[in-house]
C-alpha cells in the first residue's frame, strides 16, 4: 500500500471517529438536557403530520394530569413499571417464544420505559438495529430521568389517537376537559387504545376499546394501593 493511500485512509479514520464521537456526546447531551426540557418534536410525530394525520399536542407536567391517567397507563401497559430496570426480561422471554411459534403474528414486550426511548429518540419499526438503540436509550434514560421523569415523557409524548400525542391533547379532544380533571373510566379508555391507537379508537368507541377499559379499571384497583406505585401517583 502506498503512502498516499494510507495517509488517505488515517484522515478517513480520523474522519469516522470525530463524527461518533461528536454523535456519542451530542446524544449524551441531549439525554441530559431531556430530563427537565420536552422534546421540540419526535420522529413519530414529524411522520404523523407528514403522513395526513394532523399533529396534535400539548405538553403538561405531571401536576397537571390526573393520577388516573398514570395508573391506567401503569395498569394497561407495564405493571411492573415501578421496579423493574426498564425491561421486563420474563414478558420479552414468552414473547420470544411465541414469536418463534407463530412468526406471522409478532407479539410485543416493550415496557414503557422501552416506549419512551423508542418514541423519542428513535423511529417506529422493527429491525435489529433500531432494537438495539432501543436498549441503549432505555438503559440511559432509566439511570438519567428516572421513573417518575420517564411517566411523564411517556404521556406526553405517546401517540393515543390518529395524530392525537399526550394526555392532554387525548383528554381535550375526547373529553373536552384537561388531562387534570379526567376520570377513572376516561383514563381506563384512553390507555386501552395504546396496543394500536389509530385502529383502537376512543371516539368512536372501538369494540377493543369497549371490552378492555373494564380490565384496566379492575387492574387500576389492585395496583392503586402498591406503595411504589403511590410514589408515581403522588
Amino acid at each position: 500500500m502506498s503512502t498516499k493511500v494510507k495517509e488517505k485512509a488515517r484522515k478517513i479514520w480520523r474522519i469516522i471517529k470525530w463524527t461518533f464521537l461528536f454523535l456519542f456526546i451530542f446524544q449524551l447531551f441531549y439525554i441530559l438536557l431531556l430530563r427537565w426540557v420536552d422534546p421540540p418534536f419526535t420522529l413519530t410525530q414529524l411522520g404523523s403530520l407528514f403522513s395526513g394525520y394532523g399533529l396534535k399536542r400539548d405538553y403538561v407536567p405531571m401536576k397537571d394530569m390526573s393520577s388516573y391517567a398514570r395508573l391506567s397507563f401503569i395498569a394497561a401497559e407495564d405493571q411492573l413499571f415501578p421496579d423493574h430496570n426498564g425491561f421486563d426480561w420474563k414478558s420479552i422471554n414468552k414473547a420470544m417464544e411465541y414469536n418463534k411459534k407463530k412468526p406471522n403474528r409478532v407479539k410485543g414486550a416493550s415496557t414503557i420505559s422501552q416506549q419512551v426511548a423508542k418514541n423519542v429518540f428513535l423511529w417506529q419499526g422493527r429491525s435489529w438495529f433500531r432494537k438495539g438503540m432501543e436498549v441503549y436509550f432505555t438503559f440511559m434514560i432509566e439511570l438519567i430521568w428516572g421513573k417518575s421523569r420517564i411517566m411523564e415523557m411517556y404521556l406526553n409524548v405517546s401517540e393515543m389517537g390518529p395524530g392525537i400525542f399526550g394526555i392532554e391533547a387525548a383528554a381535550q379532544n375526547y373529553f373536552k376537559k384537561p388531562a387534570k380533571r379526567l376520570t377513572r373510566a376516561e383514563a381506563a379508555m384512553i390507555a386501552s387504545c395504546m396496543p394500536n391507537p389509530k385502529k383502537y379508537t376512543v371516539k368512536p368507541l372501538s369494540h377493543y376499546v369497549a371490552n378492555r377499559y373494564p380490565w384496566v379499571m379492575r387492574q387500576m384497583v389492585f395496583l392503586q394501593n402498591d406503595p411504589d406505585i403511590q410514589k408515581l401517583l403522588q
